[in-house]
């Protein structure tokens, strides 16, 4: 039996023993034992990583990046994933190019974590520290420090170490000098999913220069009784008056909100965006007939976006946006017209229809696609709306390589790996419709 195999046997038979009788000091000297086996398996399980990596590429393996094909067929999130290969790339061995092994980059954290001394959060840990560690600190003192880090690891929990960090950053950069090449590896802003109530967070950092930008137009639009969505008609231009100001009760942060908002509604109503992928850069809201009559319900835009109705309504007076309206059956009210390259209005309907990428869990939304024919052109296929879907990029490509798609009955796109890839059946993306799902979880 292999060693894979005789693990399994164990896990089955340890997860076949009745816990029921232990007494709490036994459950948790189980549950710590448990806990350095399973830190133990994941050091082991990172090593595997550039097997994967440097043997075959993401494409021959059924993906577009390693990420994807390690979620699909370990049936975990992209994050995940990431985070994965991104772990084994600090704590695996590494090969050089002459094929000669060499130990990994955090080589006293990587043997710490295969003992089963420290676990995933003090990994984050010590590779958030050097994340942020400026390129101005020499390499013997990058290399004291993790092997300091390792060792307080090793004795100590999570928070402790995360506070010796901290006072480790102070000491190696007590003036708090960076250089531009730190600034440009940390810059970056992220907007988080949507929430019930359809609200976004957004985190990140800013560098000098794009600071420097929105304190500007903050200054102007930002300030009190400016850009008031509360006023008929709120101003983006000239001075407000002193009591429209003084009447402002808005505070700091929604005004900021309030003059982000305006500054991209005037450069989208501008149009000095020009076009992406065959549609003038704007926004594409797609909604129901019923919807819109009624002034209820909500709209989705082309990034994914749910907009409540009166949202929707409000932003067509601002701009020329696109509004996609199909029947409360989903037919297409409005087709385009066949001919090589699709047309805006036949892109317009595939906002409609398919929303992002249809390849199975793709979160690549409608305003990132290409329109892809099923029935290819090349073979006598035809530029018809029943014909088309939207694919991102990677994915589209994926179809040079093995992969079909065939259009179902309902309209939804599935696609088909090749033969020779061993995970899944045909399938459809349901991301962008998790309207789909709910008759399955009633």
């Amino acid at each position: 039996m292999s060693s894979i195999g005789v693990l399994e046997a164990a896990a089955d038979a340890f997860c076949a023993e009745s816990v029921e009788e232990l007494t709490a000091v036994e459950a948790l000297a189980v549950m710590a034992r448990l806990e350095v086996v399973q830190r133990r398996l994941s050091a082991k399980g990172l090593g595997l990583v550039p097997a994967v990596t440097i043997q075959a590429s993401p494409v021959q393996l059924g993906g577009t990046s390693y990420s994807e094909v390690i979620a699909r067929r370990l049936h975990i999130g992209r994050g995940a994933a990431r985070r994965r290969i991104a772990d084994a790339q600090q704590l695996a061995p590494r090969r050089a190019l002459t094929g000669e092994r060499l130990e990994p980059v955090l080589p006293n954290v990587a043997e710490a974590f295969g003992r089963g001394e420290v676990g995933e959060e003090h990994v984050r840990i010590v590779r958030s520290f050097f994340d942020r560690l400026p390129v101005l600190v020499d390499m013997p003192t990058r290399e004291a420090a993790e092997e300091q880090l390792a060792v307080l690891a090793a004795r100590f929990g999570p928070e402790s170490l995360r506070i010796a960090a901290e006072r480790m950053m102070a000491l190696l950069n007590p003036d708090g000098e960076f250089s531009d090449v730190d600034r440009a590896r940390r810059r970056g802003v992220t907007i988080g999913r949507q929430g019930f109530d359809g609200m976004s967070a957004i985190s990140g950092l800013l560098d000098p220069e794009t600071r420097a930008y929105l304190d500007a137009v903050f200054s102007k639009l930002a300030a009190p009784g400016m850009c008031n969505p509360t006023d008929e008609s709120p101003l983006v231009d000239g001075e407000p008056a002193p009591e429209a100001a003084e009447q402002d009760r808005r505070t700091n942060a929604q005004r900021s909100h309030d003059a982000l908002r305006a500054v991209l509604r005037s450069t989208l109503a501008s149009g000095a965006l020009g076009s992406h992928h065959g549609l003038p850069v704007t926004v594409v809201v797609t909604t129901t007939l019923t919807e819109l009559e009624s002034a209820a319900g909500v709209g989705v835009s082309g990034g994914g976006t749910l907009l409540p109705m009166r949202d929707v309504i409000r932003m067509a007076t601002h701009a020329h946006h696109y509004l996609s309206i199909v029947d409360d059956d989903g037919r297409p009210l409005y087709l385009g017209r066949t001919k090589r390259i699709a047309s805006a209005d036949q892109r317009i309907v595939l906002h409609a229809k398919d929303r992002g990428c249809t390849h199975p869990e793709c979160t690549i939304p409608g305003y990132l696609c290409q329109v892809h024919h099923i029935n290819e052109w090349a073979t006598g296929g035809p530029t018809n709306i029943d014909n088309l879907t939207f694919a991102c990029a990677p994915h589209h490509r994926l179809l040079n390589n093995g992969w079909t798609t065939q259009k179902q009955r309902d309209g939804t796109t599935k696609w088909t790996p090749p033969p020779h890839l061993q995970f899944g059946e045909p399938t459809t993306n349901t991301h962008h419709h998790p309207d789909r799902l709910i008759p399955d979880l009633v």
